[in-house]
């Protein structure tokens, strides 16, 4: 196993100058190659535990994707360690759970800010201080779904810890206090749930790097069953279009701002 003295990241295998500044992160390691073929000269790089990069060009800039796996540590570690060999511009691209009556399946939700209902954030930054994605990553997305014509939305996403705990609150002892939260969030416009925004944007906002993050609406907010259309309409696939043209929108903003 690779280590820091062979000049490895513990965790994602990955050392200086395996990866450029540019960096998509799905939670899912089986969805990285899947990125990846919308690069340039697409190439394998490392695969450790939940964390698989590969890695290619976008318009002459070296990209990368690496997984996450799921929830908050997991991201906040690789990309603590992405950080350290050279990353600095971080794009979340994932699935999310409607909250809204008019986030439907297959709609894109773009992550402004999330709610801070995860554990992560706390061991970098007080709970009053907020969790927003970095403007350049959202205009990019914006003009991305523009561009290609989506249905879509910006908002803010709740970030928790427990995937049951929002499908199957009152099999919790704690469910009234699930419910009740849930319903705040709701109420207050929160656009859909998810598990990782709020980790990643504290540890970008710590590190002084960028992060945003573009998410496939899945489900209804009221938990009715998907129709089959639905659902191939909220396939994940559908979704990587604009993260895609997302991070171009923003590499062609830093090289105009070098201009």
């Amino acid at each position: 196993m690779a280590t820091y003295s062979e000049g490895y990241e513990y965790h994602i295998h990955l050392s200086q100058g395996d990866i450029g500044r540019y960096v998509f992160l799905p939670g899912d390691p089986g969805r990285c190659e899947v990125i990846a073929q919308h690069f340039d000269n697409p190439r394998f790089v490392a695969s450790n535990r939940e964390h698989t990069t590969w890695a290619g060009e976008l318009d002459g800039e070296p990209v990368a994707v690496t997984s996450t796996g799921m929830g908050g540590p997991s991201a906040a570690i690789a990309v603590e360690e992405l950080i350290h060999v050279g990353a600095d511009t971080f794009m979340r691209v994932g699935t999310a759970g409607a909250m809204q009556p008019e986030t439907q399946p297959g709609d894109i939700a773009i992550v402004n800010a999330a709610i801070r209902d995860e554990g992560t954030g706390l061991h970098y930054l007080p709970m009053e201080f907020p969790a927003v994605a970095h403007q350049d990553l959202i205009n990019g997305l914006v003009s991305a779904a523009q561009n290609l014509g989506l249905r879509h939305h910006v908002g803010i996403s709740q970030s928790k810890d427990s995937f049951y705990g929002q499908h199957s609150p009152d099999s919790m002892p704690v469910g009234p206090q699930l419910r009740q939260r849930w319903d705040a969030w709701v109420k207050g416009g929160c656009l859909v749930s998810e598990m990782e925004c709020a980790a990643l944007y504290l540890v970008a906002s710590t590190r002084r790097v960028r992060a945003g993050g573009v998410m496939m609406v899945m489900g209804h907010h009221d938990f009715a069953p998907m129709t089959q259309q639905e659902k191939d309409a909220s396939q994940i696939g559908n979704l990587i279009p604009v993260a895609i043209d997302g991070m171009r929108q923003v590499i062609a903003a830093d090289k105009a701002s070098k201009g």
